[in-house]
């Protein structure tokens, strides 16, 4: 997507702005995980149903995202600056997947259409777990973001 870009400028600003649209969907990931965390009424399913479907849709595609298109930039532009980024990237990106497989998991607790009280409290359960996998990921995906691509910054802006 970015490799036809011109100069430094433009193809490592294009990751920037990548990464921000990135990080605005994992804002938008996080509103719907609060609303739905903070529903306690069960009794409400087709309610709640629609909150689980929702965040799950922000879910697969936030995730979709980072592994299509975000780790893809962080690796190229590891490649192309050598400084020990692809190394950094072997050992988190393997981390970052089983988080990926766990969001996955969980959304595929809705492909039954029907929702009950007792499948809302698991559900629930679930949405606990996979806050705390959440949270795992994103500390890895800014650490990823700040040693494979802030650090860059001054390079790059140097050679504009």
């Amino acid at each position: 997507m970015l490799e036809n870009c011109q100069n430094a400028s433009e193809r490592w600003g294009g990751v920037n702005e990548l990464i921000d649209r990135w990080l605005r969907e994992r804002q938008e990931l996080l509103v719907h995980y609060c609303d739905l965390s903070g529903a306690r009424d069960f009794a409400q399913t087709e309610a709640l149903r629609q909150k689980f479907i929702r965040l799950c849709e922000v879910l697969v595609d936030y995730v979709s995202a980072g592994h299509f298109e975000i780790y893809e930039q962080l690796t190229q532009e590891a490649r192309e600056f050598n400084d020990g980024g692809l190394e950094l990237a072997a050992k988190v990106y393997p981390r970052i997947q089983r988080t990926t497989e766990i969001a996955l998991d969980f959304n595929d607790q809705l492909s039954d259409p029907s929702m009950t009280e007792e499948k809302a409290r698991d559900l629930f359960q679930r949405l606990s777990a996979l806050g705390e996998t959440l949270e795992s990921r994103f500390e890895m995906e800014d650490f990823l973001i700040e040693h494979l691509h802030n650090v860059h910054a001054g390079k790059v802006m140097s050679s504009a």
